[in-house]
């Protein structure tokens, strides 16, 4: 048994139990750091626990998934709040050079996220000045990318101007800084692929747009390994909290000599080529890169593939996109005209009855799941006859999760790979996809939040009523489970209970 050992990029259930869930179908082991390790939030985890740990585990490991976020800065937030040097930096990546000369065997999948710099005002995961410069920041880099290949209009003009002015020098300066250290520690990154430490790399765009920081980043980065030869070992596309699922999709093709065949339907006409809310390119090429970066490709059959993903597709670009709290009569236009719901459900049904196996990418709107699209497939008790769903979040972390999934589940479909317990724990994962992003995201989630101001918290901040709102989110996750997933959670959820792991509304951490 090939032994894997995987660094998550922070302690959430995204990063720190997905992965392990979606290991538990195969056959392979996962080793991972337990959650202590990990920090918490803005707390970073200490170098050298995750250093003690990772020399102890990758002795006798055939691969590592890492994330650089962790082992340099001690975790997502934390690579946006630092205070480290460059010299530090580099010396925390030197690890992966003692990991080698103790174990050559061992390969390396890594990766490394572009920092982030968010459209909004809130310091819930930035520097405590994005709560009033946030925007502005985001703006600087906007213009500062646009003028770079087009004309600025006069009003962009005199934004541009005036954005030194509004934000304060030294807070520009800090956070200019350390995305300079962290964008020279990426090209470090892409050096190690380059000189064979690193077996392959994901640089994943978090919160991205068409123009900014990340773009200007992007194109640099892709320029380097393009003259380096690494475009198939060096991998950039929008994502984040998927990226740890989606390694060991790959690291499991890799080990089993297996390339999946994957054939993509979408529910609209237009979905291949909008651009998805929080990113900067076609739905289309978003779905091939994480393909890709799972080890399968995309078919020309639902015939010859191993499965079929159904891509629940917005109809508009960018802005438009629904929000999982936008009830439907509340929508753009375009969901009213240009998405065929209807016979979307219809070929779900025909390609499951065909045997076909059935893969949900729900990604129409942000940060739930349709309820449009999942009650429907509720009412025509379609909704055990997929094999794997994701709708949370962004679309990237729908794609990697949802691709991860059936990627590992697909194999084992296959005659003479038979695994006693893939099916059960695939299902089990199925479920808590259909419960979180379904159940929590776009239903509970709400009911929830307006009993907020009553208890004395707020979405961001449920703190002194943790107790209570889990409660709460608990006892409508089980009515949810009687409403809509029927024989599918009578028994498998059984002792659902739901936590809130960073003390706000954003995420959710379930048990089964």
């Amino acid at each position: 048994m090939s032994k894997v050992v995987y660094l998550p990029l922070d302690e959430r259930p995204c990063n720190a139990k997905f992965p392990k869930m979606i290991a538990a179908i195969s056959d392979l082991s996962l080793a991972a750091p337990p959650n202590e390790r990990l920090g918490r939030k803005k707390t970073p985890a200490r170098f050298e626990d995750i250093r003690d740990w990772l020399l102890q585990e990758t002795s006798d490991a055939d691969y590592l998934i890492l994330s650089v976020d962790m082992l340099v800065y001690g975790g997502i937030v934390p690579s946006r709040l630092h205070q480290l040097s460059l010299q530090e930096c580099t010396e925390r990546l030197g690890l992966l050079q003692k990991l080698k000369l103790q174990n050559p065997a061992l390969r390396i999948y890594a990766f490394n996220l572009i920092m982030r710099a968010p459209a909004y005002n809130s310091s819930d995961e930035e520097p405590d000045y994005y709560a009033h410069y946030g925007h502005s920041i985001f703006r600087y880099g906007w213009l500062k990318d646009k003028q770079a290949s087009e004309t600025l209009t006069d009003e962009e003009s005199s934004e541009w101007l005036q954005l030194p002015l509004d934000v304060p020098a030294s807070i520009l300066e800090n956070f200019l800084q350390r995305r300079e250290v962290n964008a020279q520690v990426n090209e470090q990154v892409i050096r190690l692929v380059k000189s064979g430490l690193i077996d392959h790399l994901v640089i994943p765009l978090d919160d991205n747009a068409k123009y900014g920081f990340s773009p200007m980043e992007q194109r640099k980065l892709l320029v380097e390994a393009e003259q380096c030869n690494l475009m198939d070992n060096v991998l950039i596309y929008p994502g984040a909290d998927e990226i740890g699922s989606i390694l060991f999709a790959k690291v499991f093709c890799a080990i089993k000599n297996y390339q999946p065949e994957v054939f993509v339907r979408y529910s609209s006409t237009l979905g291949p080529a909008i651009i998805p809310k929080y990113e900067d390119r076609s739905l289309n090429e978003s779905v091939k890169s994480h393909l890709t970066s799972g080890g399968a490709y995309m078919g020309d059959s639902s015939r010859t593939a191993d499965f079929v993903l159904m891509v629940h597709s917005p109809p508009v670009s960018s802005k438009d996109v629904a929000e999982s709290p936008n009830v439907y009569r509340e929508r753009h236009r375009s969901y009213f005209s240009e998405v065929n719901i209807a016979e979307f459900v219809t070929a779900i049904e025909a390609l499951s009855r065909k045997e076909h196996m059935v893969a949900l990418a729900d990604v129409a709107s942000c940060n739930g799941a349709d309820h449009a699209l999942m009650q429907l497939l509720s009412k025509k008790g379609l909704i055990s006859r997929l094999s794997a769903f994701a709708g949370w979040n962004t679309s990237g972390n729908t794609l990697g999760t949802v691709i991860s999934h059936a990627i590992v589940a697909s194999y084992y479909r296959k005659d003479g790979n038979r695994l006693e317990h893939s099916d059960c724990m695939s299902s089990h994962f199925l479920l808590y996809r259909l419960i979180e992003d379904w159940g929590y995201q776009t239903i509970v989630r709400q009911e929830a939040a307006r009993h907020l101001p009553e208890l004395g918290g707020t979405y961001f901040d449920v703190g002194a009523i943790h107790r209570q709102v889990s409660e709460l989110v608990t006892q409508n996750l089980q009515r949810f489970c009687s409403d809509y997933l029927g024989e599918l959670a009578e028994k498998n959820a059984a002792g659902l209970k739901a936590e809130l792991p960073w003390n706000r509304m954003f995420e959710v951490d379930l048990s089964l």
